[in-house]
């Protein structure tokens, strides 16, 4: 009865599946980017307090990459954004703000396994399909009841004006002014009604809100999020978790953010290693960097150079000097690294890196290991004993210079490690001979022929002519 019960349930989940893939009403673009949320919502992640945060706009907003499974969103990776969205000219912007927000209620009422008639936010989805762009961040770092609404007090350089749909459809908005419109959508109390209803409740205001604003024909910039997440889970619970397994079980070590310099507002240059490691003078104690905070003063970059340099508080200074130009028997531009400078101590060097360390522009470079001493990528710019000496060590090295389209995550990496290694080609070539053996071998058995004659001990001896 049991797998009866769970066959009728899969062709259900089928059916559904097999509706929602032949409606029209879903194009591949909105689909892909909406269920891309929701399966996000799904992965575990930290145990830091977050809420999320839908924005779409009627007139458009600037690319984001999709945030990956399990990262939360900082608020200076959103005040970087909404700099870049709200930069120039006036914005009407619509905060939805509710009094309490988590992702657990997108996947528990949202419909997210084919089940959309049962949905709470069909006008929340409706909004992100028919709007021109969209940016949704699963889980945003949440450091106060007002975070989001002050920022946008400091982005827009108004103060906002709290409505709702009754209010809104008798009010004179002038489009040439930046507006800040609060709506206060309320969250359940667990008495009155069910969650819910509660969210379907608001889910109909902001269908409302939407409606009176096509109809005054206003462009606007809309944010649903919330005042503080509904649910948060107690990091306590880890300690409570049974320890039968704990020999078994890796901590991992949490993943250090990459080195990034801002032109303005925009991602520029990108850095990332798990250890920038120098030694001076031929001595054996090696210096890991990485462990040091750095300051970028000095940087820059344009569409064609870029330069970061990385300033650490024990004197010592790194400048990476990159460039790019167009190559026309590719067709394409690459970029390369042309020179690692390294001073301190009263010394410098300059080693130069063009020669290995290069990648598509719109690519970044990635490296297993990155030295001047051991299968060098990095060859000092002269023939100086005192540079000789210096030892440089780049362990799971990654750049970028130019092309950051996805904001701030590195974009495809161009590894330094061929496909073909020498084991690769070494285990070819010999799967190779040893084929040609067996050929050999099952050619040479083909050519063996039976006799089609056999000599009788008890008859007379078989004559063969030598003409036969």
């Amino acid at each position: 009865m049991t797998v009866s019960c769970s066959a009728s349930r899969g062709q259900r989940r089928r059916k559904t599946e097999k509706k929602m893939a032949g409606s029209s009403r879903w194009s591949p673009r909105h689909t892909a980017a909406f269920f891309a949320f929701f399966f996000s919502l799904l992965t575990p992640g930290s145990t830091t307090a977050q809420v999320p945060l839908l924005m779409w706009s009627s007139d458009g907003l600037p690319p984001l990459a999709p945030p990956t499974a399990g990262h939360i969103t900082s608020i200076d990776q959103l005040t970087a954004y909404l700099t870049a969205a709200f930069g120039s000219g006036p914005h009407t912007v619509l905060l939805f703000l509710q009094d309490k927000l988590s992702k657990e209620d997108f996947t528990v009422f949202g419909g997210v396994f084919g089940n959309k008639q049962e949905s709470a936010f069909k006008n929340l989805e409706a909004a992100l399909q028919s709007s021109s762009s969209s940016v949704t961040l699963p889980a945003l770092e949440w450091s106060g009841s007002s975070a989001v609404l002050a920022l946008l007090q400091e982005k827009l350089g108004v103060s906002p004006l709290l409505v709702d749909a009754d209010t809104l459809s008798h009010l004179s908005i002038n489009a040439s002014a930046s507006n800040l419109l609060l709506i206060s959508l309320p969250y359940c109390t667990g008495l009155q009604r069910s969650c819910k209803e509660a969210l379907r409740d608001n889910d109909e205001i902001i269908g409302k809100v939407q409606s009176v604003m096509k109809d005054k024909d206003v462009h606007y910039t809309a944010i649903y999020t919330g005042l503080q997440p509904s649910q948060v889970i107690p990091e306590t619970l880890e300690m409570r978790q049974p320890a039968g397994r704990t020999l078994l079980q890796s901590t991992a070590e949490p993943v250090k953010p990459p080195v990034i310099f801002y032109n303005g507002s925009t991602p520029c240059i990108m850095l990332w290693a798990e250890k920038l490691s120098v030694s001076f003078l031929g001595t054996t104690d090696w210096i890991d960097l990485v462990t040091d905070g750095a300051t970028l003063t000095g940087s820059q970059c344009n569409s064609t150079n870029a330069l970061l340099v990385m300033n650490f508080p024990r004197g010592i200074t790194l400048r990476f000097a990159m460039s790019q130009r167009f190559y026309p028997v590719s067709a394409r531009n690459w970029f390369t690294l042309d020179t690692v400078q390294l001073a301190g101590n009263g010394t410098a060097a300059t080693y130069l890196g063009n020669r290995d360390i290069y990648a598509p522009a719109e690519y970044s470079f990635h490296c297993q290991s990155v030295n001047n001493f051991q299968y060098p990528l990095l060859v000092p710019s002269e023939a100086e004993s005192a540079q000789l000496n210096w030892r440089l060590s780049f362990i799971d090295f990654q750049i970028q210079g130019f092309g950051l389209s996805n904001g701030t995550n590195f974009s495809y990496a161009s590894d330094c490690a061929g496909f073909f290694t020498a084991g690769i080609w070494m285990g070819l070539l010999t799967t190779l001979l040893m084929l040609l053996i067996l050929v050999y071998g099952l050619h040479m058995i083909m050519q063996v022929n039976t006799m089609d004659r056999f000599d009788d001990p008890k008859g007379p001896s078989i004559s063969v002519p030598q003409t036969e």
